[in-house]
């Protein structure tokens, strides 16, 4: 385990507890309590905390069943010596120093669990060098808690305390206060799903966001149908107090020393460092404000006041799909959730039929997307294009996933690159950049693992960007990933970018975890927190600043609502109109089937700010004398925007 660049206190809500039933758990739960501490653990009261909401912790014994432990030091040596992990493990601060220091080096325990007489003491044995242990303790009032912190104290665990009290506590400290579960924060997933029993792994995934601390305790999630915690002053919903409710956010002024060097280095135009973007992913709070207004700031230089849309309408040809994406519920969505319906195929001439009628509805871009049908070959793409192309010549077909080209490809036993001027011959115009998910293999191996990998998916859109093909990319977070796996992607990203220029856009797109199959099953968070939403958008416009000049805000995910607050995050493009969008719809969002572009516009204008109606490739078609997004790129010609 590393410390965090930004140095937190961090604590736990706990409550002692014997014989647990379920209803004791979820009492506590709705409290406020992540973890009850069992000192004799039964099956029964194991099982009860987790139905309940809570996570339960041994103190004292070493039962099974458990997610950590708090013991006396040769009790941590001898589950060490087991094979549980430092992480899961507290070890009591004892009379024999020797004991305790022997104790934590050998298991790396997390926490150094002492008294509040003892504090000193217990951080000059946590700092031993090697040692990576915090000192943890009891407080029971935020003069106490700010005395353990002074004598060296980093975890702070809490009984009975409320969020108005946290908050004055969290204002004490400067906003460093961060919460955590029942293990520390940082833990990698991959660690996590090794050492848990399914149980464990499925409960603790469901109180931890993506750097592993404790999840907000508002229910709303991305696609849910209720309204985002939307605040007109601060765009961060890291805490429920009424001190960080009714107060206003502090801009660029309220980052921490190690966000701040970032984004200011950001402004005078030095990217962020793989490393320093997984920062900044990392933040909370007052550190996720400033982020916001940083890429508030880019944006207005880069893109002005303009916000985009485009009229377009999504055809799903299939629903069917012998592929096995954890993540999707659109091919495989449980009928007990009533949201895919029967399997279909439609039929080249039904596609056709749509694109008339989204032609008739005003939409310049039909966007092909579907599920990856046995029966297809690579032919089947180059058929349904041309079909659409003799009927409605001038429709920009938006079309075909690098995983559909690939699949496309190999069926019919020739080159990416040439398959790609085949669909370029048959009238394909732009590809999406969806079969994305997260640019890092680490995940993508446990998410979608029979789907291409990075590197696939780089191959195809390095060729088609070569051919002239431009396309947009995506990012779909807050499943199995982490703020280093969302740097990884951004990464992947500028590096194909500064080679071709040609992505027009980056739409990040927020799991939607209701029908997921992978969450279903207990591997997965429900979706990203509020806070990760805005900083993905955030993150990405200062890591993609000069590179991809549009950030799109998904209200298929979020709601328009919610899509129009992340315009104060870096944001500059509302995506299109859809007509009967159904993947997001499959997965259980409540949003997704369609917008008019007067909803578009009534939004945008409320926020001050000029709707602009666009093509695919970010030509404003509505009189406009300057395309957002210019013919070619780099060594093609191509220029980035430079509209006011």
């Amino acid at each position: 385990m590393t410390r965090d660049a930004v140095q937190r206190i961090t604590f736990l809500r706990v409550r002692p507890a014997s014989a647990v039933t379920e209803v004791t758990s979820s009492t506590r739960r709705a409290e406020g309590t992540t973890c009850l501490e069992l000192d004799r653990p039964s099956p029964e009261s194991v099982d009860a905390c987790l139905a309940g909401g809570t996570l339960p912790v041994s103190v004292g014994d070493t039962g099974t069943g458990v997610i950590a432990w708090v013991l006396q030091p040769d009790q941590a040596l001898e589950l060490s010596g087991d094979g549980i992990p430092g992480w899961r493990l507290s070890v009591l601060h004892g009379a024999d120093r020797a004991a305790v220091v022997d104790s934590l080096a050998r298991t790396e325990a997390a926490f150094l669990r002492t008294g509040r007489s003892r504090v000193r003491e217990a951080a000059d044995i946590c700092g031993l060098p090697s040692l990576d242990s915090s000192v943890s303790v009891f407080v029971d009032s935020v003069g106490e808690a700010l005395a353990a912190i002074g004598s060296g104290a980093t975890d702070l665990l809490l009984r009975d305390w409320d969020s108005e009290r946290i908050g004055e506590l969290r204002d004490a400290v400067d906003g460093r206060l961060v919460e955590r579960v029942a293990v520390p924060g940082r833990v990698p997933v991959d660690d996590a799903r090794a050492s848990l029993s399914s149980k464990l792994f499925k409960a603790y995934l469901n109180l931890v966001d993506g750097s592993g601390h404790a999840r907000p305790r508002y229910s709303w999630a991305p696609g849910a149908p209720i309204e985002p915690p939307l605040n007109p002053h601060r765009i961060s919903a890291a805490w429920p107090d009424a001190l960080w409710t009714s107060g206003s956010a502090a801009g660029l002024a309220g980052a921490s020393k190690p966000v701040r060097d970032v984004i200011e280095a950001s402004l005078d135009g030095t990217p962020p460092t793989v490393d320093q973007t997984a920062l900044l992913f990392s933040a909370r709070g007052a550190d996720v404000e400033a982020i916001a207004t940083a890429a508030d700031l880019l944006r207005k230089d880069r893109v002005g006041d303009t916000v985009t849309y485009v009229i377009n309408r999504n055809i799903n040809y299939t629903n069917v799909c012998y592929f096995r994406c954890g993540f999707c519920a659109f091919s495989k969505g449980p009928r007990s959730l009533n949201l895919r319906g029967d399997p279909y195929l439609m039929s080249i001439e039904e596609v056709v039929n749509r694109t008339t009628e989204a032609a008739a509805r005003g939409a310049t871009e039909v966007c092909l997307q579907g599920g990856i049908h046995p029966r297809f070959t690579g032919q089947f793409y180059v058929d349904v294009l041309s079909s659409i192309k003799e009927a409605v010549p001038g429709m920009h077909v938006h079309g075909f996933t690098p995983l559909e080209v690939w699949q496309g490809a190999e069926t019919l036993g020739m080159t990416v690159r040439s398959f790609l001027e085949m669909l370029k011959e048959a009238g394909l115009g732009t590809l999406p950049g969806t079969a994305a998910e997260i640019l890092d293999d680490r995940v993508r191996k446990h998410l979608c693992p029979d789907k291409i990998r990075t590197s696939q998916w780089a191959e195809v859109m390095l060729i088609a960007h070569d051919l002239g093909l431009r396309s947009t990319s995506t990012i779909m977070f807050g499943h199995i990933d982490d703020p280093m796996a969302w740097a990884n992607h951004l990464e992947v990203i500028r590096e194909i970018q500064r080679r071709t220029g040609g992505f027009t856009e980056l739409v990040p797109l927020p799991f939607v975890h209701m029908g997921a199959p992978i969450y279903l099953r207990g591997r997965a968070r429900p979706g990203p927190t509020w806070d990760e939403v805005v900083l993905v958008h955030a993150v990405a416009r200062i890591a993609l600043d000069g590179l991809v000049p549009n950030i799109q805000a998904s209200w298929v995910k979020l709601g328009l609502d919610g899509a129009a607050r992340l315009l104060d995050a870096g944001c500059n493009d509302f995506g299109g109109t859809l007509m009967n969008e159904t993947i997001s719809r499959a997965a259980g969002a409540s949003h997704g089937q369609e917008v008019q572009a007067a909803d578009f516009e009534a939004v945008v204008t409320r926020k001050g700010r000029i709707p602009r109606r666009r093509s695919t490739l970010y030509e404003l078609l509505d009189g406009a004398p300057q395309p957002l997004w210019q013919e070619g790129a780099r060594e093609r010609g191509w220029t980035l925007p430079t509209v006011r």
